[in-house]
């Protein structure tokens, strides 16, 4: 059920739980015809034969989209060994075979190799800008795309199936820039045999994790009932547990100027916050910093 043209401001984040086969683009599409609004963004690309976690930012919430992409993911996923993909996932071709299977024991070793800051090459199917294009859109037209190595950080690294010889499950707690089709294609080298992604999900986007998520489908019908707003979680969900600063009308009134207000000693509990998220009666005002005895706009929210 579409909505219509003229609709009011929607404001806030949907967490979708993306159905395999849509692009990131592609959800969001289908997701802001359900709600309505006009201004709307995605925290972070998932690709289409991955499900899971796809943060979507209407009006107001698109302003934290930098926050959330900067924050931590978990996956889980599974890699089916003995054949590499060119796209390092079950979408691309075959570019090399190995009869080699590992053991469970061996799959448990390798693993502390990957867990920490480590070097890792991302796909060269992947949304990494070159010379002002994106990475797959060369690879595709048969290009030989080289992506350098970069540092990224795996907190956990953890086998958590091993169905058959031929394919492994696994979840990952990772940072910002961390592509687990780099982690599937490099854990099976270091096992001397290859492999890739044969099913991937997000399970957690910085906050945001599967019990905040919604489906299409209940989407759908939550927009038929015309409830689909009551879907949307407040902007400050974002953010995870920062600080609260409850303004006055006149402090509201500086803020919204792009002005500063100093720091009183009943703000105290403030003074070692990096973010904090300012409102008055209950309506986002601004994002702020604390820096030298003053609040400064960060990001100003208009309503």
């Amino acid at each position: 059920m579409s909505k219509p043209d003229f609709c009011p401001p929607v404001h806030g984040w949907l967490v979708l739980d993306k159905p395999l086969g849509l692009t990131s683009t592609q959800a969001l599409g289908r997701a802001r015809r359900l709600l309505g609004g006009k201004k709307a963004g995605h925290g972070g690309t998932l690709d289409p034969l991955a499900t899971g976690i796809l943060p979507l930012a209407f009006g107001e919430a698109t302003k934290l989209i930098p926050y959330v992409m900067e924050g931590d993911k978990e996956y889980e996923f599974t890699v089916r060994w003995g054949e590499a993909r060119a796209t390092d996932d079950a979408e691309g071709e075959v570019v090399a075979t190995s009869e080699n299977r590992p053991t469970e024991a061996q799959i448990r070793a390798a693993l502390p190799e990957f867990i920490g800051v480590i070097r890792q090459k991302p796909p060269s199917f992947s949304a990494i800008k070159v010379q002002g294009e994106r990475a797959y859109d060369l690879a595709r037209a048969g290009e030989v795309v080289e992506l350098a190595a970069r540092e990224v950080v795996v907190y956990a690294f953890d086998l958590i199936d091993v169905p058959d010889a031929d394919s492994a499950a696994f979840r990952v707690s990772c940072g910002k820039g961390t592509y687990v089709r780099a982690l599937a294609r490099d854990l099976a080298v270091s096992l001397g045999t290859c492999g890739y992604v044969s099913a991937l999900r997000r399970t957690k986007v910085a906050p945001f994790t599967l019990e905040n998520a919604v489906s299409m489908d209940v989407l759908k019908r939550l927009s038929t009932e015309n409830t689909a707003l009551a879907a949307l979680l407040p902007l400050k969900a974002a953010l995870g547990n920062i600080p609260t600063l409850v303004l006055t009308p006149n402090e509201a009134h500086t803020l919204r100027l792009g002005q500063r207000i100093l720091i009183r000693p009943q703000h105290g509990n403030l003074f070692e916050a990096s973010l904090i998220f300012a409102e008055m009666g209950g309506v986002p005002i601004a994002l702020l910093e604390a820096k030298a005895g003053e609040f400064r706009v960060l990001r100003g929210f208009h309503f």
